[in-house]
Parts: C-alpha cells; sequence; structure tokens
C-alpha cells in the first residue's frame, strides 16, 4: 500500500504546537496511510507543556508519528528580543535552526527512498513564524504548507496590509480605519496588535506575508461557517494560495479521574454540584495577570453580579509556572471578606486551570477570556458564549472579530477613568454587568452561539471536507 510521510515544523510554544498536533491527528484519523515526523525546537520558555503536548500525541498514535529533537542552537537571538521585537526574535530563531532542518529532512528523504516500506515524503508543514523555511521544500522539491494559528480574518488582514503598505511605511496610531477584503466592518487601527506598529516587527511580518506566494496552502485553525466572509476574500485566485479550514482543532479526549491530581478532581466535582449552565469561567491564558488594584475590581465585579463562578486567578506579581495550579481560595489580593461572602457560590484557582476540561462540563454557561484564538475555537465548540477582555499580541483584533463582525460575545468595556500602572482599569460595575449579560439564558448571543456550535460539529462540514482535499493533495504529488 502507498503511503505518505508528512513533515511538521511547528513553533514549539503551546498556543502553537496543540492546534498543529491535533491537525496531525486528524490526518492520520482520516487516512492511515498517511504517517508524520514532527522536528521539535526547544524554547528558552514553555517546555514542560510541550514536553507533556508531545508525550500525550505520542501514546495516541505511537505507531504514525515521531518526534525528532533538532540539536541544540548554542547563539540564538537574546531573550531581551522578545520583549522588544518579538518577530525578529523568531525571524533569527528560524534562521539559526534551517541547516538543522534542512539536513535531517534530507536523510528523511534518503532514507525513505531506500527503504522497502514503500512510503515517500510528499510535503512539508511549518507553523506561520518559520515560513521561510519555505526554501527548505523548494531545494529538495516538495510541497510546502503553512499553518496559521490566527482566524482566518487576522490572515485577510496581514494579506491587505502587504499589498496596501511598502516596507517604509508600518502603521500609525493615527491611521484611518480600514476597509480590509474579508470583513464586513472598518477594522479600527486601535485593535490591531502592537507588532504591526513597531517598525522592526513590521518589516518581518511584511517579508513572511510576501512568502506566502511560495506555498502550496494555507492551513487554519478555523471553519468556514464561521468566517464565511474572510474565507470568501481567499477565493478569488491571485497571489495567494489555496486556504484550507480546518478546525476547530481540540483535543477532545476525556481525561480519567487521577490520584496525582487532586486540583483538577476537586474542580470538576465542586461543578458537578452545580445547576446546568449556572457558572461564569474566567480564564486568561497561560500568561494572562492582572495588578492587586484590578484583581480586586474583578472581585468586586463577581461578588455585585450574584453569579456562580469559577476564577483562574493569576496577580502580575506571580509570573506563571508551566502547569502550577493551587485551589486554594485564601490570599491579601483579594477584597477583604470576600471568600466568606461568596463561599458556595464562586471558587478561585491560583494558576494554571484545565480550560478546556472546564469549557466542556455542563455546569459552564459563560466564559470570560483573553481572546487566544484557541480558547474562542473551545468556547465556540462547547456552545459557551464569552465576555471578550483581551490582554496582549492579536487579541484585541480576535475580540472586535467576535463582537462587531460576528455578534457571538459580549464586550468588556474600558473606562478612562482610573489608571493603574498606566493600563486602564476595569472596573466592578462593568465586569458585573458583562457577567450578568453574558450568563442570560435567553440572549441573543447564546442563542447565536449555541447555532455556531452545532455547525462547528458537522461531521460532513467544510473543515471535514478540508481535510480531505489536503489529503488528496499529498497522494497525488
Amino acid at each position: 500500500m502507498k503511503k505518505a510521510e508528512l513533515i511538521f515544523i511547528p513553533l514549539p510554544g503551546t498556543s502553537h504546537l496543540a492546534p498543529t498536533l491535533e491537525f496531525a491527528k486528524r490526518l492520520m484519523d482520516r487516512d492511515d496511510r498517511i504517517s508524520i515526523t514532527v522536528l521539535v525546537m526547544k524554547l528558552s520558555f514553555g517546555n514542560q507543556l510541550t514536553k507533556s503536548l508531545r508525550t500525550s500525541t505520542a501514546a495516541s498514535h505511537s505507531t504514525s508519528i515521531r518526534f525528532i529533537d533538532l540539536p541544540q542552537v548554542d547563539d540564538l537571538p537574546p531573550s531581551q528580543l522578545l520583549m522588544t521585537s518579538p518577530a525578529s526574535y523568531f525571524s533569527l530563531f528560524t534562521e539559526k535552526h534551517t541547516p538543522h532542518v534542512r539536513n535531517i529532512i534530507r536523510d528523511i528523504i534518503v532514507s525513505s527512498s531506500s527503504s522497502s516500506n514503500n512510503c515517500r515524503v510528499t510535503g512539508l508543514v511549518v507553523d506561520w513564524a518559520f515560513v521561510s523555511m519555505v526554501d527548505v521544500g523548494i531545494e529538495l522539491n516538495l510541497p510546502c504548507y503553512v499553518f496559521s494559528p490566527f482566524s482566518a480574518g487576522y490572515l485577510s488582514l496581514l494579506l491587505y496590509l502587504s499589498t496596501r503598505y511598502d516596507d517604509d511605511r508600518e502603521l500609525k496610531s493615527s491611521d484611518s480605519d480600514l476597509i480590509v477584503p474579508g470583513f464586513v466592518n472598518p477594522v479600527p487601527v486601535s485593535v490591531l496588535p502592537p507588532c504591526l506598529f513597531n517598525r522592526d516587527d513590521y518589516m518581518v511580518y511584511f517579508k513572511k506575508v510576501q512568502r506566502l506566494q511560495d506555498v502550496n496552502g494555507i492551513i487554519a485553525n478555523t471553519f468556514s461557517e464561521l468566517q464565511q466572509y474572510s474565507v470568501n476574500s481567499f477565493s478569488g485566485g491571485g497571489r495567494f494560495p489555496h486556504l484550507y479550514t480546518v478546525g476547530p482543532l481540540l483535543n477532545l479526549i476525556k481525561r480519567q479521574p487521577a490520584n496525582n491530581n487532586s486540583d483538577l478532581d476537586g474542580i470538576l466535582k465542586w461543578l458537578d454540584d452545580r445547576p446546568e449552565c449556572s457558572v461564569v469561567f474566567l480564564c486568561f491564558g497561560t500568561a494572562g495577570s492582572f495588578s492587586p488594584a484590578q484583581v480586586k475590581e474583578i472581585a468586586t465585579g463577581l461578588e455585585q453580579s450574584e453569579c456562580r463562578f469559577l476564577w483562574s486567578l493569576r496577580v502580575s506579581s506571580s509570573p506563571p509556572h508551566d502547569h502550577q495550579s493551587t485551589t486554594t481560595n485564601g490570599g491579601d489580593d483579594l477584597p477583604e471578606g470576600f471568600i466568606e461572602r461568596v463561599r458556595g457560590r464562586g471558587m478561585v484557582i491560583r494558576g494554571w486551570a484545565p480550560q478546556a476540561e472546564i469549557l466542556a462540563h455542563k455546569a459552564i454557561g459563560g466564559f470570560v477570556s483573553h481572546c487566544g484564538w484557541n480558547s474562542i475555537m473551545e468556547s465556540l465548540w462547547h456552545g459557551v458564549p464569552l465576555v471578550t477582555w483581551p490582554l496582549y499580541a492579536e487579541q484585541n483584533f480576535n475580540a472586535f472579530t467576535l463582537v462587531k463582525e460576528l455578534g457571538l460575545s459580549v464586550e468588556i468595556m474600558r473606562s478612562d477613568s482610573r489608571k493603574d500602572h498606566d493600563d486602564n482599569i476595569v472596573m466592578g460595575d462593568e465586569i458585573a454587568r458583562a457577567v450578568r449579560c453574558v450568563m442570560d439564558g435567553d440572549s441573543e448571543i447564546r442563542k447565536k452561539v449555541k447555532e455556531m456550535s452545532g455547525k462547528s460539529m458537522l461531521e460532513g462540514g467544510s473543515s471535514f471536507d478540508s481535510i480531505g482535499k489536503f489529503i488528496g493533495m499529498n497522494f497525488s504529488v
């Protein structure tokens, strides 16, 4: 039987790696002729979560997937560059690893051609951050696909900017709203990520988008029923390749209770005792944290809302650690007497929370989120309406998409009347308003989210078809 091997080159950060591996598993589940090799690079952070994702994937597909660790690169770019110009950091990171990637892929191709297992390498799937590695594919005569962790709308924006601006013109905060193909509404410049206002980062993004002309397709963690207008903007031909919408890419395997994870078991037991759709969940990703002043306002808002809540709390002075979680309900950062007043109605988790499993629980009726795209996909899949509270990167843009373009979430309104460390503080009464709104069982937003959830689960939906087309391409080359 003819077999095909695909080589994946993911960015080893959780928000990129998790959906990439889920896509790999979808391919192997759909067609047992496919095997996948994942080339693993090491970052200076987040490696524990990367190891966990790698272990769980290998356990479920041990005969069809293998991981190859790339040699350690000694002269990586300085870590402080991540703070000043993250796009520049990953551009240099890619450059340093490309020779190792080229050598390993060449060895894999030679090994496959001399083997009797009738398997050949048919393509590369590289992360958006590593799009310049398309040169390796061209050199080795392999089709190359780019995996994007972004929404189809954000890809539309980047493609639009590459045609509107030249490399001497980064965005300015004074620029007018943008009329972007793929969007019904004008896109305010104020919702764009900071990297597009940083000249060094903008230059890197500009070059990345230009390189998309050289790839065979773009793979996106979305589904066309959700972003039909944006997806349609890719179908007119022209300079850019076909868009494969293959989401939502979620790990839906339920965890079995384990004696060594009493925190998670305690959280799920607490939810088991609450009515269906009665709890609002607050969680802000692996890097989302707040100042003590903002924490007190969140607590005040939750108390005023009178809604049941589960709150994953991280204070700015306590940096996150991989998979560290404590479900203690104490802390000087909370208003005096808060825990006693909400006892039985609310639970505070200190640090990491099992977001996917919590969103899947029947007791969850709303989600206050930082608007990372993976979190949005999880929430919509489970039919849980969101309150948007974006913090960094492209999250403001995602929030704009959800609220203004799609009408699928409630917006947190920020007040300019109070500031803390130069950041706007969201006041308790606004938090209470948003929580009560998202928990309204008869709201139009809840109805629309439930409808979209049903569309995302269609066995014969657009993503199912799109994955089939991708598989077909890799058995026709």
